[in-house]
């Protein structure tokens, strides 16, 4: 990673530093041409479609840069943004499938491939967009999305209604906006980008075939937006891991193994039977009405079917064909269901049930059916609203006092009180204080773990050089990234490795912490000194 020295009105200098970015390009509609034929996937994408456009290519030098496929290192060429509105540049290069496909095309396999080229790319990459057709899109968000297992980097899904040869098209907005987002900010989930929009993938569902708003996320709010003042995430809505463990794709996903039916009106029991004796079936996402509703049939014979099937061991999912709302026992036939031993999804979208069953099936630690169905009902990365619990408790202080309050906090200096809060961290985490960091974390809503000091150290940067490995422990299973790096370009792990604290260095490994290429290259060079 370099960094870009610009000057500004003729006098004052301004760096800027770069974050990379891996494009990932499996083909879809953005990027082809039209053809006698109707439209193809075209190949050279960044040279053709990117490198002209003054909002993707600054025009410096086209530095190499290193990536891996196909399970060998190569150099790929690369292109840089201009500084965006957080001080920035976006440096980025391109690998593509070959060949390039329509995304009706996509299968396991194509799945696979692109969480093996993110995983053999991690340690090289800040972030990683996916250029994918539109018909298949939420199938792989969703998809992806369970393969990936403590992932620690922003992976971005997008793709176009139109063409960017075209000349009306929402290619360039939504590849734009995908590039600054996986180059700024540490959203460690697998995400959907499209129309000024970030979602959560495995949320996802298509609902328009021609409109440029051609995605929502009924159940779930939007991660971030693009507006005209810049990028507004809701970091309160962002997942980050919970747990010391390096980043990890599960590969065996395959969903030859499933199979999805929508419930109508009418229809007989021999049908979903039918589909239930297929040979090597293990599951069924069963689309009802409503908030899980379907027809017993004469005599209880679809129910009766259904129940059949349980007995066998097919892992059988409710879930409602309403795009809004969720899957409940609360009518009759719905309970009728949960009797015959079907797994209510709560808000799964058919995509995400699909491919959570398929992913769940091909664990080999969930030995039985049961098993599976228990796992279903629980969220892995998002992709449903778990029902809580309300609990009571009396207040803790008196309502009248108003110690605490931002006006009080504001009176101790010109710091805000996000501020106050960081810098009162960071004293903590200098002195080994556990209690007072657990005490700082407990009244935060996420935002602690997202700020910097005036240096762009965040508190994983203090910690790794603080006296007490707990702290920096607890930073982690709170959702820290171990990725982000500071105004001098440094991890945590570089500070810890720095300063010779063996713990944190070991501690930040085993959540998944690398040196990128600069920092990798500095700690060569000072061991042959």
């Amino acid at each position: 990673m370099g960094a870009f020295t610009a000057v500004l009105n003729g006098n004052a200098e301004s760096t800027y530093p770069e974050s990379r970015v891996l494009i990932i390009i499996t083909g879809g509609t953005i990027c082809m041409q039209p053809s006698a034929g109707g439209l193809v996937p075209v190949d050279g994408f960044l040279e053709h479609a990117m490198a002209p456009r003054p909002s993707f290519n600054d025009m410096t030098e086209r530095v190499p840069i290193s990536a891996v496929k196909d399970g060998a290192k190569v150099t790929i060429n690369s292109l840089r943004t201009p500084p965006s509105s957080y001080s920035r540049h976006i440096r980025y290069g391109a690998l593509e499938f070959s060949p390039l496909l329509d995304s009706s095309s996509i299968s396991s396999a194509g799945w696979t491939q692109i969480a093996s080229t993110i995983k053999a790319n991690y340690h090289l990459f800040d972030g990683f967009v996916v250029l994918h057709g539109t018909d298949s899109l939420s199938y792989s968000a969703s998809a992806l999305s369970f393969m990936m297992e403590d992932l620690g980097k922003p992976v971005i899904l997008t793709g176009s209604q139109a063409s960017i040869f075209a000349l009306q098209s929402d290619a360039v907005d939504n590849l734009l906006g995908s590039l600054i987002i996986a180059g700024t900010f540490v959203i460690p989930e697998v995400c959907l980008f499209f129309h000024h929009t970030l979602f959560r993938g495995n949320r996802t569902t298509k609902v328009s075939a021609s409109s440029f708003e051609a995605f929502a996320s009924p159940n779930c709010e939007p991660l971030a937006k693009v507006t005209s003042l810049g990028v507004d995430v809701d970091w309160s809505l962002v997942r980050r891991p919970t747990k010391i463990a390096q980043f990890r794709i599960a590969s065996q996903l395959d969903t030859a193994h499933v199979a999805c039916v929508r419930i109508f009106p009418g229809i007989k029991p021999e049908m979903v039977d039918s589909v239930l004796r297929v040979p090597g079936l293990k599951g069924l996402i069963l689309e009802t009405f409503g908030m899980g509703n379907a027809p017993a049939g004469v005599d209880g014979s679809l129910t009766k079917v259904i129940a059949s099937a349980v007995e066998r061991g097919v892992v059988i999912v409710n879930v409602s064909q309403c795009t809004n709302g969720f899957v409940s026992p609360l009518y009759a036939p719905g309970f009728a269901l949960g009797r015959a031993g079907v797994v209510f999804g709560h808000d799964l979208t058919s995509e995400a049930a699909l491919t959570k069953l398929s992913y769940l099936l091909a664990l080999p630690d969930l030995a039985t059916a049961a098993d599976v169905a228990a796992r279903m009902g629980r969220s892995l990365r998002g992709e449903l609203t778990e029902l809580a619990t309300p609990s009571f408790c009396h207040p803790t202080r008196d309502p009248g006092d108003d110690s605490d309050s931002e006006s009080t906090v504001s009176r101790s200096g010109r710091l805000t009180p996000a501020e106050s809060a960081f810098t009162t961290a960071g004293w903590a985490i200098a002195a080994g204080n556990l209690p007072a960091v657990l005490e700082l974390l407990g009244s935060d809503d996420g935002g602690l773990l997202q700020r910097t000091d005036y240096m762009g150290n965040t508190l994983v940067h203090l910690a790794a050089v603080g006296p007490e490995v707990a702290v920096l422990k607890e930073l982690l299973v709170r959702g820290a990234s171990v990725h982000a790096r500071n105004r001098a370009d440094n991890t945590p792990l570089f500070l810890a490795q720095k300063t010779g604290n063996a713990g944190c260095v070991a501690l930040l490994r085993d959540a998944g912490a690398m040196l990128w290429d600069g920092e990798a290259a500095a700690a060569a060079g000072k061991s042959a000194m």
